[in-house]
C-alpha cells in the first residue's frame, strides 16, 4: 500500500507547521489561515484547523539503516520518548528499528528504519530521509469490523496481529494500525487512544482509494 496523501485535524495550526517546516524541516508546499501542507517524502501530509481535535499516532519510512543518524538527528530538536530506557526500539519479528516523538500536539510520531526493504542512502540523515506516511493509527471498538470494511475497499493482508487487541493491515510501505481502544493504548507512551478523525487517499493493488474515519468508523467516498 502506498499513502498518497493524508489530512489530519489540529487545533494549534500554527504550531503545528512551525513544528513540520521547521524542527523537521519538510518542505512546506501550501499554508493558508486554516491549513497547511507538507511533502514526507512521496506522501503529502495535511493539517487542518478545527475546535476539537485528539491525538494521532502516524509513522514515517525512513532508509533501512540510518535509524542510528536519526536518532541523533531527532535528540538535537527535541526529546524521545524512550521504551524500556532505550531511544531506539528495535521490533525483531519487524525487521525494524524505530525512534518515536511527539509533534507539537502530542501526536506520536514514529520513524521506523525496515530493514526488509533494504532502503540505501547517503550517510547522513535529515529531512530528506523522510521517505513517506508508512503507518495510520486506526483506534476503534472492534478490530474485525473495520478490517472487513477494509476488504471492500481491497484486498488487505494482515502483517502482524489479531483481532483481540492490535492488527497491522497492509505492507511495510504502508499499513493501518488497528487497535482495541478499549483494551489497548498507543505504544510507547500508554497514552490513550483515541478514534481520531482523518482523510486519506492510498493506492492498493494499482487502485486509487480514498476513505475518511469519522468517530470510529470508515466512511467510503462516492467512486472509491
Amino acid at each position: 500500500m502506498k499513502i498518497n496523501e493524508l489530512i489530519l485535524y489540529t487545533t494549534s495550526l500554527e504550531e503545528q507547521k512551525k513544528f513540520y517546516s521547521h524542527t523537521l524541516g519538510l518542505p512546506l508546499l501550501d499554508t493558508s489561515s486554516k491549513s497547511f501542507k507538507v511533502a514526507v517524502g512521496y506522501s503529502l501530509l495535511i493539517f487542518k484547523l478545527r475546535e476539537y481535535a485528539t491525538p494521532y499516532h502516524i509513522a514515517f519510512n525512513i532508509p533501512s539503516y540510518l535509524d542510528p543518524e536519526a536518532l541523533a538527528w531527532i535528540r538535537k530538536r527535541m526529546s524521545v520518548l524512550k521504551y524500556q530506557g532505550k531511544g531506539l526500539i528495535d521490533f525483531v519479528n519487524w525487521n525494524a528499528r524505530s525512534i518515536y516523538f511527539y509533534d507539537a500536539d502530542q501526536n506520536i510520531i514514529e520513524l521506523i528504519a525496515r530493514k526488509s526493504l533494504g532502503i540505501q542512502s547517503l550517510d547522513t540523515f535529515d529531512h530528506h530521509a523522510f521517505l513517506c506516511i508508512s503507518e495510520v493509527g486506526m483506534a476503534v471498538n472492534d478490530i474485525e469490523t473495520t478490517y472487513s470494511q477494509l476488504q471492500k475497499l481491497s484486498d488487505f493482508k494482515i502483517y502482524d496481529g489479531d483481532f483481540e487487541k492490535f492488527c497491522a493491515v497492509g505492507d511495510e510501505h504502508g499499513l493501518f494500525i488497528l487497535i482495541n481502544k478499549h483494551r489497548k493504548d498507543w505504544f510507547p507512551t500508554d497514552d490513550k487512544a483515541f478514534s481520531s478523525d482523518f482523510e486519506i487517499e492510498f493506492q492498493n493493488h494499482g487502485r486509487l482509494l480514498e476513505f475518511a474515519f469519522r468517530q470510529g468508523e470508515i466512511k467510503v467516498t462516492v467512486g472509491s
